[in-house]
């Protein structure tokens, strides 16, 4: 009976356990998602930004010599990306192909001048950069026109500088939120152990003794959990990788390292000192408290 009775505690204690590391695990990923997002949020504006081209239509005059001249000199600048050059005969493909028709027999002539399709760095996607560079553009003489999306462009750079604001909030309100739960779990199970603190206490045991085995188990619990919570961000960062692979990417194994570090680091500092606390508040109660 004895026995039977040990059995079932084990298993309940067990399933305690298991209970609070799953929690814990579920609050981990959430805020390694989140981390994640932040981490990446940069690289995904970048993409939006470097996706905008400008475009440097060409004289029909000019020389082809002279057109791959200004896009090396171009390509070696420090602000731009990459460049494309498309011919009038290309130009006219991908209109012919856009229109469903051969405009050129019904115009008699090809309108359509060479261009040069240029992306952009990031950081100088700002229409100030812009300006900057149009101006230097227009020293080639065989250039027409330089078109780009201006309104397109200020109205992303003002959608990342609200993402970016609304990022910072919504981080800091999910990591109190995360704090509260991770606390009120672990809370919870030293709960259930207050009268095996009382009991040691009874037989003279010092606060730090008591203390000793809750934070180690606590910290323990909190590199599984981790553990766990790395293991989920992965699957689901191998499904969007999958369906977005234009546009996400997480080749970056050190950036999953340093996630998975901090997410360890966050788990075990957050449990221990949660775990500190609450085995404080049962070391110092009066025992009539204990029953409540």
């Amino acid at each position: 009976m004895k026995k039977t009775e040990t059995g079932a505690s084990k298993a309940k204690l067990r399933s305690s356990y298991v209970t609070l590391v799953v929690s814990i695990s579920l609050v981990l990923f959430l805020l390694g998602i989140l981390g994640l997002v932040l981490i990446n949020a940069r690289e995904l504006s970048d993409y939006f930004r470097e996706s905008l081209s400008f475009s440097v239509m060409l004289d029909n005059t000019a020389k082809e010599a002279d057109i791959r001249m200004l896009q090396k000199d171009l390509d070696a600048k420090p602000y731009v990306k990459s460049t494309l050059y498309v011919s009038r005969e290309e130009a006219a493909v991908k209109m012919k192909e856009e229109l469903g028709e051969d405009f050129i027999s019904f115009l008699g002539d090809n309108p359509l001048p060479p261009t040069i399709d240029v992306y952009l760095v990031s950081n100088y996607t700002n229409s100030d950069s812009v300006a900057k560079i149009e101006k230097y553009i227009y020293l080639y003489p065989f250039v027409k026109d330089v078109l780009y999306p201006e309104s397109l462009l200020r109205l992303i750079n003002e959608n990342v500088r609200k993402i970016s604001i609304f990022l910072l909030v919504i981080s800091a309100f999910l990591f109190i939120i995360a704090l509260t739960i991770i606390n009120n779990t672990i809370r919870l199970s030293v709960y259930s152990k207050r009268f095996l603190i009382r009991t040691m206490q009874l037989v003279g045991a010092t606060r730090s003794f008591i203390r000793k085995p809750f934070i180690v188990q606590s910290a323990f619990h909190g590199v599984i959990a981790a553990l766990i919570a790395m293991i989920l961000i992965v699957g689901l960062l191998y499904l969007i990788e999958k369906e977005f692979f234009t546009m996400f990417t997480f080749e970056n194994t050190n950036l999953l390292i340093l996630l998975g570090a901090l997410l360890i680091v966050a788990g075990v500092v957050i449990n221990i000192v949660s775990t500190y606390f609450s085995v404080n508040r049962y070391l110092s109660i009066p025992e009539d408290k204990l029953y409540y």
